[in-house]
């Protein structure tokens, strides 16, 4: 495989062509959008939660009987806390670095 050509493809070049292909956005900021994505991705853990509690007092109460559909939820949920936990981890070890760097 031939990779000489890929000599010239910088940052510059990588970003003019996701402009082209609409798929990056002039608005976006670096940063402000990491960090709305973490906050989009805390709004849907609490979602999950949410949907998973008001599904257990439904099963609890006896108007749900499918267990399936509870344990898939109950996943999802323990899935998507993880996975912002751990996003949650990595931004903080982040910032920590950064915060320790000399100028």
């Amino acid at each position: 495989m031939d990779i000489s050509v890929l000599s010239s493809v910088g940052s510059e070049y990588i970003k003019n062509a996701a402009l082209k292909n609409e798929q990056l956005t002039v608005g976006d900021k670096g940063f402000e959008s990491v960090l709305q994505s973490a906050m989009d991705m805390v709004n849907e853990a609490n979602d999950a939660q949410n949907k998973l509690e008001e599904a257990e007092m439904q099963f609890m109460l006896g108007y749900a009987t499918n267990t399936h559909t509870l344990t898939a939820m109950q996943e999802k949920a323990d899935i998507t806390l993880n996975y912002t936990t751990t996003v949650r981890d990595k931004m903080l070890e982040a910032y920590k670095e950064i915060m320790n760097m000399q100028i």
